[in-house]
């Protein structure tokens, strides 16, 4: 008898364990969502108790003027604190030019070289010649 009263103790035990070992809730401190709207608008926000903040803005451009016309474009951003204690920021636009991110963070390219700059405004301000003809190009 004293077996299954032991067994039953120590399943209590290790089930109250696992649940003090559960992920912690992070809680929602701001919330704002607006739409979408007859004209495409929209808006949301929020803000995270571990230092999360998002939001994004949403409207149709040339709204009305037809099909083929009218795009959608996004504007927003979000910032989270990184595992060094930094706090990371990208904002961003997304149209019909694709998501273009901005931010501290982000890589960017090395400069380009003198020469090779002189070679690209060199090339850049060049008239079009045809290949294999002669005179000037028009096309």
């Amino acid at each position: 008898m004293i077996y299954p009263i032991a067994f039953s103790v120590l399943v209590l035990a290790l089930g109250i364990q696992a649940q003090s070992n559960s992920q912690t809730v992070i809680p929602i401190l701001r919330y704002e969502s607006d739409g979408p709207n007859v004209d495409g608008s929209y808006k949301w926000l929020y803000e995270t108790g571990n230092q999360i903040n998002a939001e994004e803005a949403g409207y149709v451009k040339n709204f009305g003027k037809g099909e083929g016309q009218e795009e959608q474009v996004a504007n927003g951003k979000f910032s989270y604190k990184a595992p060094d204690g930094s706090i990371i920021t990208l904002q961003y636009v997304a149209d019909a030019n694709g998501f273009q991110p901005k931010g501290d963070h982000l890589p960017t390219p090395p400069p380009i070289p003198p020469a090779i700059q002189k070679a690209l405004d060199l090339l850049k301000n060049a008239p079009a010649k045809r290949s294999g003809g002669t005179g000037p190009y028009y096309g």
